[in-house]
């Protein structure tokens, strides 16, 4: 039995998927298969132990300060508050003419300890490679706003919260990140959400010393 309150909104991790075009994809190989594994277990049990090796940036991730800032919170410092049980504001930007997320589409939404989620339908993309290309992002003025009205996270269903396209800035990485606000990137399903009333959960692997780290973020719907 499924719970309909229960909402995927993370990208599933296959082997040799493409999540940030040019980078390496997953890949899952065993390190115990089942049929080696008969010959340390009681006849009629068998267990599979496997390696996955994959970039931290790989499927639907967090991102800690430490990705952006030496001197940041990585993963392992940052507490559930930050990641689990948040209420979420959904921006509807599936609309727009523009493809930056201005701060105006913002302004008297009250997404002061919310989970702010940019849907901008982008997900639609994910693994062809129309998803790096054009893709829709937070402007830095937006960003700014967030980070003054005390948004507690911030999400999108594209390829990055920033621009890309231009020579190597990340005005929102940097100004989210330095206030201690997690980012989540490559969200899905953003569309079954209300705008508000519904509660995030996102809370990556508990690691020291690593910026990002794939999720399995979901909400609960009101």
């Amino acid at each position: 039995m499924t719970d309909s309150r229960l909402v995927e909104l993370s990208h599933v991790l296959v082997p040799g998927m493409t999540t940030y075009p040019g980078l390496p994809g997953p890949e899952i190989r065993p390190y115990l298969s089942r049929e080696d594994s008969r010959s340390h277990y009681a006849a009629g049990t068998e267990f599979t132990i496997d390696w996955l090796t994959m970039l931290s940036n790989s499927g639907t991730y967090v991102d800690s300060p430490f990705h952006r800032y030496a001197d940041g919170a990585d993963l392992a410092d940052l507490p559930l508050s930050k990641f689990a049980d948040l209420p979420v504001v959904v921006v509807d930007a599936t609309a727009a003419t523009e493809r930056g997320i201005p701060a105006a589409a913002l302004a008297g939404l009250g997404v002061r300890d919310a989970a702010v989620l940019l849907h901008t339908g982008w997900d639609r993309h994910f693994g062809t490679p129309a998803y790096g290309v054009d893709a829709p992002f937070l402007t830095a003025e937006a960003a700014e706003l967030l980070v003054a009205e005390g948004a507690r996270l911030v999400g999108i269903d594209a390829v990055n919260i920033d621009d890309t396209t231009p020579g190597g800035e990340r005005p929102c990485h940097s100004a989210l990140l330095a206030a201690g606000i997690p980012i989540v990137e490559h969200l899905t399903g953003l569309a079954r959400l209300p705008a508000t009333g519904a509660r995030l959960h996102a809370a990556p692997l508990r690691v020291r010393g690593l910026g990002t780290v794939a999720v399995r973020a979901y909400a609960i719907l009101p």
